[in-house]
């Protein structure tokens, strides 16, 4: 069994009247289980200006074992240098988000459908993404 760990941390000294700092831990388990996820993606790429690309999808599922009863993670991130640069982030088609350079996300995942793919568009220039998928595995006998 695998374990891996999620923390979100927040802080700042000037956004209220007095100092923000909150802190978030999460150990990710297959689904209604104590037993960790064992499968990962992991993927840096650049994408093109103006393309699409499913990053996880029903596309890609090589086996893995997809579908609504299962405890997907998915990590997503810009990594351009100019703030001024963004990629436009889709959940079954819909556009949920921009991420600016620098910018991330870390998301619950439920994939089985081709309508419930994950996309990135590079909008205005050619974009570094990184992106990781922690799941529950791969079903045996499929590649």
């Amino acid at each position: 069994m695998a374990t891996t760990t999620a923390t979100l941390t927040l802080s700042s000294s000037d956004l209220l009247s007095n100092a923000l700092s909150l802190s978030a831990t999460q150990t990710l388990y297959k689904a209604g289980t104590t037993t960790g996820l064992d499968g990962i993606q992991y993927e840096r790429m650049e994408v093109a200006t103006g393309d699409i690309y499913d990053i996880v999808g029903s596309s890609q599922s090589n086996g893995i074992a997809l579908g609504a009863d299962k405890a997907h993670k998915l990590y997503v991130a810009n990594k351009h240098t100019d703030e001024t640069k963004y990629v436009d982030v889709y959940v079954a088609t819909v556009n949920i988000g921009r991420l600016y350079a620098g910018d991330w996300m870390f998301i619950p995942l439920e994939v089985g459908a081709a309508t419930q793919d994950v996309a990135v568009d590079a909008v205005s220039t050619s974009q570094v993404i990184e992106w990781c998928f922690l799941h529950e595995g791969k079903t045996l006998g499929q590649q």
